[in-house]
């Protein structure tokens, strides 16, 4: 096995830089992925198709994430990390450089998916990397950390989209995307060391991985919560445009004050999930994000609307990273695989999510969109509450 030295025993600066330049690799990757939901009224017009047809383009993208994630894992698990993750983030430049350029629906579905495998490699690689490199005490608040870049990209990078997409077109959106993550690719090549070479994992390692109650367990809470979410996560656009007539810098202001409590919530995730346990901490951001959808009809005006959304933002970002972390500190010699398919288990959910908000919303049900999304965190809690009993059962 090839690896590069752990950070505890490397300068502080270059641990930092490394560390950064994943946090600034998952804000790309995070307002790439959320694009799509910020400028959907945006496609769907400029595009003509419906709402719910441009919302196969978060469905369908889904899909391959879903797929890819773990592919990916077995198939590069040789490759220098430092390579890997810089190629993936120019993948993703040049492919939401094409986006911008889609003549019609089909073309840019098609390309938008591709653009995706980049999500699929370098938001769960980075995690396994990081979980492989820091020492055990400190892998929790490594890896929430740099899961702060989705947090980021929902504070920064969802409204920038969402604000750009109405105002100077969605294709200038996806334009943005390419130019950040150009950024990024040179961020990771100069901050990673060489070498990096996590140990492949043998097919005895994947089956041990399937056959783990508790680890796979976890992965069905990650499916739940990301499809509860995404059922009206999706749907933000037309549906407060539906019901408070909301435009395009009204939307953006929310998508900020959303991704800012996302972003708090997070901060308070990394401080605090190495003493209460991630088990617990995952619990708690389910439970926040559930009381949301439950009062969600409350929020009969713009400020209501952002009041109610306040523990979801909080529990939105926080919990995935949680989620990572535990999965990494039940068995840290499987994380490759058991991130990955967290990372899988998420795309899945948000598939899950699209496609029943996007079902919902063609038979007039844009109503039902929070119920259905109450139900599925419900579920989530309970599928947690299970994986926790089942890891008692087996060494960390």
């Amino acid at each position: 096995m090839t690896h590069a030295a752990p950070l505890a025993t490397t300068d502080r600066r270059g641990a930092s830089a490394m560390l950064w330049a994943m946090l600034f690799g998952n804000f790309v990757i995070g307002t790439g992925v959320m694009a799509v939901p910020g400028t959907l009224n945006d496609i769907s017009t400029g595009l003509a198709v419906p709402v719910a047809v441009a919302g196969q383009l978060i469905s369908a993208g889904a899909v391959l994430m879903c797929v890819g994630a773990p592919l990916a894992a077995a198939l590069v698990a040789g490759w220098d990390r430092r390579r890997l993750l810089a190629l993936s983030m120019l993948w993703y430049a040049l492919l939401h450089l094409a986006c911008a350029l889609a003549p019609d629906f089909s073309t840019l579905l098609a390309v938008r998916v591709l653009a995706l495998a980049s999500p699929a490699i370098f938001t769960p690689q980075a995690a396994a990397c990081v979980g492989l490199l820091v020492p055990p005490a400190q892998r929790g608040r490594a890896i929430t950390f740099i899961f702060l870049g989705w947090s980021l990209a929902s504070v920064l990078g969802m409204p920038i989209a969402a604000f750009v997409g109405g105002t100077l077109g969605w294709r200038s959106a996806f334009g943005v995307v390419a130019v950040l993550s150009l950024a990024s690719a040179a961020w990771v090549w100069l901050a990673m060391p060489g070498g990096v070479r996590p140990p492949a994992l043998s097919r005895s390692a994947w089956g041990e991985t399937f056959r783990s109650r508790a680890l796979m367990t976890c992965v069905l809470v990650t499916v739940l919560y990301a499809a509860g979410q995404f059922v009206l996560f999706s749907y933000f656009a037309p549906y407060f445009r539906q019901k408070l007539d909301i435009g395009p810098g009204a939307l953006s202001l929310y998508f900020m004050w959303f991704g800012a409590f996302g972003l708090l919530g997070n901060l308070l995730m990394s401080r605090w999930i190495d003493r209460i346990g991630a088990p617990r901490a995952v619990m708690a951001g389910i439970a926040l994000m559930a009381a949301s959808l439950l009062l969600f009809p409350l929020g009969t005006s713009f400020w209501l609307a952002a009041l109610v959304s306040i523990p979801w933002a909080l529990g939105c970002f926080s919990s995935n990273s949680a989620q990572q972390a535990r999965l990494v500190a039940m068995a840290p010699a499987l994380a490759s695989a058991s991130v990955a398919l967290n990372s899988s288990a998420m795309y899945a959910g948000q598939a899950l999510g699209a496609g029943t908000g996007g079902w919902l919303i063609a038979r007039d049900g844009m109503d039902w969109l929070h119920w259905a999304g109450f139900a599925g965190l419900l579920a989530a809690m309970a599928a947690s509450a299970l994986a926790t009993r089942f890891a008692r059962g087996r060494p960390a």
